[in-house]
């Protein structure tokens, strides 16, 4: 897709300055103890996140990773909210119960993000089930890693996909670590999308460092799946900056692998394609970086002024089977 796209190309900037700064902001507030709980940073693969979220519609629907805080941002949720969330405050998206890896809004389509690895491969399956019986024009888009892809969730649920042709778009996000150990280690294929062709599913591979490569492969699987033709599984290789979690000091990572995606930077990448074929100029997007930077800064202020949920309200939201009625309470 060609770079001639203005106010498409805008809103992938400030998209992906709203994901890369509200993550710098949570680090430095991990780092000085204001966070609830540990969280894991979406830096680096902004590009996945926007390009995908950007490619299918409102009513569609996602579901996350542990390192979600991007999918959320990218699929609508104020970075408010998030940010209180991480908080532990009442006003975040889960009422300060839920935290960084279990952020959710049905209202938005986001079916939630998951600690558990490859679990929301099932979980996003199951969605776009749902979607096919009821008969409704929905595709759900499940994020997942390279670490997942070796996960029997992953085989088990695009089997079923194939089988019947559901809905849904299996993105992966290939940041080349599970924890400490490089995919190259333990996967006997260079592409993991070659995996596809054991499901008789398209596979595709893009460069998750260029946003409008992403938005693209998304774009055509999600009406691919919308038409009734079932999943595609898409490969977006790219890198997280951060470690596994905040603290990991990533000595697992040889240096020159680092500088060299440093140097890959998404957001430097696209800033430079818009500067270059004079899509804006150099003044609109440091505008767009002060705004996306107050922004945040407001979302801070607005966690830590909010108040912590009510001791009486630990059992609101929490869900139970009944096995001897049979019911949810």
């Amino acid at each position: 897709m060609k770079m001639k796209d203005k106010d498409l190309s805008l809103k992938f900037y400030e998209e992906m300055q709203r994901l890369r700064l509200f993550e710098l902001k949570a680090s430095e507030l991990f780092t000085q103890a204001m966070l609830s709980g540990n969280i894991h940073t979406y830096t680096g693969q902004e590009a996945v996140a926007v390009g995908a979220c950007n490619a299918i519609k409102e009513s569609d629907f996602i579901v996350s990773t542990h390192r979600g805080h991007g999918h959320c941002l990218a699929k609508g949720c104020k970075s408010d909210r998030m940010m209180a969330e991480l908080f532990g405050k009442a006003t975040g998206y889960c009422k300060g119960k839920g935290g960084s890896m279990h952020i959710a809004d049905l209202e938005l389509g986001i079916l939630g993000a998951n600690g558990i690895v490859g679990a929301g491969i099932s979980i996003g399956t199951g969605s776009a089930l749902a979607s096919k019986i009821q008969n409704k024009a929905e595709v759900t888009l499940a994020f997942f890693g390279d670490g997942a892809s070796n996960e029997g969730s992953f085989h088990e649920s695009i089997n079923m996909a194939s089988a019947w042709n559901l809905p849904i778009v299996y993105l992966c996000e290939n940041n080349k670590y599970g924890v400490s150990v490089c995919i190259d280690r333990i996967c006997n294929v260079t592409d993991i999308a070659e995996r596809a062709k054991a499901y008789d599913i398209p596979g595709v591979v893009v460069d998750g460092n260029d946003v409008y490569a992403v938005y693209k492969a998304v774009l055509e699987a999600a009406k691919h799946a919308r038409e009734g033709n079932g999943p595609t599984l898409i490969e977006a290789k790219t890198y997280r900056y951060h470690g596994h979690y905040e603290g990991d000091p990533q000595m697992y990572k040889p240096k020159e692998e680092m500088e060299k995606w440093l140097n890959l930077d998404a957001i430097k990448k696209l800033k430079k394609d818009i500067l270059d074929n004079n899509l804006a100029s150099e003044k609109e997007l440091d505008s767009i970086d002060q705004q996306v930077k107050d922004e945040i800064e407001s979302a801070v202020e607005f966690a830590k002024e909010s108040p912590y949920p009510d001791v009486d309200s630990v059992t609101d939201d929490v869900y139970a089977m009944d096995n001897e009625r049979g019911v949810v309470r």
